[in-house]
């Protein structure tokens, strides 16, 4: 058995962890006040004492506050499809109003989306249902598969990070789209193993008269399964485009995509 290290030496990061969850277990313990709860100067201050920079502590804070509250994937549906939802954050140079500003153009203009809801750190987008938009996704306009298009909705998140940082978390919801693809397949899945009940009553073999529903059933099943993530895998690439183009600009497009661009995007709204 080892004994414990000396007074002296530092603590390494599980120890420093375990130390601060104890004490402010002790202090909620005790009485005084709420031990989960701190302000951010308390938080910085703290932060200094252990050797954590307050660059550090402001980041770990903005990306706790841009969390967001994701359905849990336990069940059936979750093991069966995957997950509801995917999300992807980067922390950026600027402030929260040109982040939104230019994640807005950028879903307005590349993605066929429209604002659902505005909040002063967060905007919502859910697809288009104009002539428009579905002529754009029809023809491909632009080369892009508009990935974005079945989810619920799209939010982007923003939190400060700093005077001229901040960090931004985008989320596409697909929940409704993973429960009516869900329901298609175990749909279709039933009605292949009935399709097997004719071939028992001309007397037909169990065994034989059930193979060639079974296949069909687990072939829709597995044909869902992999559509759905597939579009889940998409949808994670048109996230992290859209961050790379908030992070490192927008290239220039050639004038006939411009042109394009400018007769079958969607008006801007006034704010």
């Amino acid at each position: 058995m080892t004994g414990s290290p000396p007074a002296g030496n530092p603590l390494s990061r599980g120890a420093l962890e375990r130390v601060l969850a104890r004490a402010a277990e002790l202090q909620a313990g005790n009485g005084e006040g709420d031990g989960a709860a701190m302000s951010e100067e308390q938080l910085l201050e703290l932060g200094k004492e252990v050797g954590i920079s307050g660059e550090h502590v402001r980041q770990a804070l903005a990306e706790e506050r841009s969390r967001p509250q994701l359905p849990a994937q336990a069940g059936w549906l979750g093991v069966f499809t995957g997950a509801a939802a995917v999300t992807a954050a980067r922390t950026v140079a600027g402030t929260g109003v040109s982040a939104l500003d230019a994640l807005d153009s950028w879903m307005r203009g590349k993605e066929a989306l429209r604002v659902k809801r505005r909040f002063a750190d967060q905007l919502v987008w859910e697809s288009r249902s104009d002539v428009l938009a579905a002529i754009r996704r029809l023809l491909n306009v632009g080369g892009r598969a508009y990935d974005l298009t079945p989810a619920n909705d799209v939010a982007a998140i923003v939190a400060t990070v700093g005077t001229d940082r901040v960090h931004v978390r985008l989320v596409a919801d697909f929940s409704a789209t993973r429960g009516r693809r869900a329901s298609a397949a175990a749909g279709a899945s039933v009605l292949m193993l009935l399709s097997g009940i004719p071939l028992v009553v001309i007397h037909v073999a169990i065994a034989l008269a059930a193979i060639p529903p079974v296949v069909g059933a687990c072939a829709v099943v597995y044909a869902t399964r992999r559509q759905y993530r597939r579009l889940l895998a998409r949808a994670q690439v048109a996230l992290e485009q859209a961050l790379d183009r908030l992070e490192f600009g927008e290239e220039r497009l050639p004038v006939a995509s411009t042109l394009l661009g400018a007769l079958t995007g969607p008006p801007r709204l006034p704010r």
